[in-house]
């Protein structure tokens, strides 16, 4: 069973940055692909970044250029969020799969495990 654990949201203001980190037990990072995805008030979750097992990233066009996915050590995920703006306001959870693969799963219904989801709120 692999558990993820996110932290890192609060408020902050349009051109600020954040970063949000993600911790899993039960893997490591050389056995599972990892996304980021976000949902904000009345709209669906949506993929914003990934890295998959085998260290490929991939990222949202809405955020391309502003977020970076890195990974710490064997535990911990990053994502570097800078250049925020008012509609990044979200909730962001962290997700995992159990698979060793090449290209990130852009798809949140394919992600087995998730996080309780932290808050980013950025006031214009």
């Amino acid at each position: 069973q692999v558990q993820v654990v996110e932290s890192g949201g609060g408020l902050v203001q349009a051109g600020g940055s954040l970063r949000l980190s993600c911790t899993a037990s039960g893997r490591t990072f050389d056995l599972l692909s990892m996304g980021w995805f976000r949902q904000a008030p009345g709209k669906e979750r949506e993929f914003v970044a990934g890295v998959t097992s085998s260290d490929n990233t991939n990222y949202a066009d809405t955020v391309k250029g502003r977020f970076t996915i890195s990974k710490l050590n064997a535990i911990t995920l990053y994502l570097q969020m800078n250049s925020l703006k008012p509609e990044d306001t979200a909730i962001y959870y962290c997700a995992a799969r159990d698979r060793f693969e090449f290209t990130v799963v852009t798809d949140s219904r394919l992600y087995a495990y998730w996080g309780q989801g932290t808050k980013v709120t950025v006031s214009s």
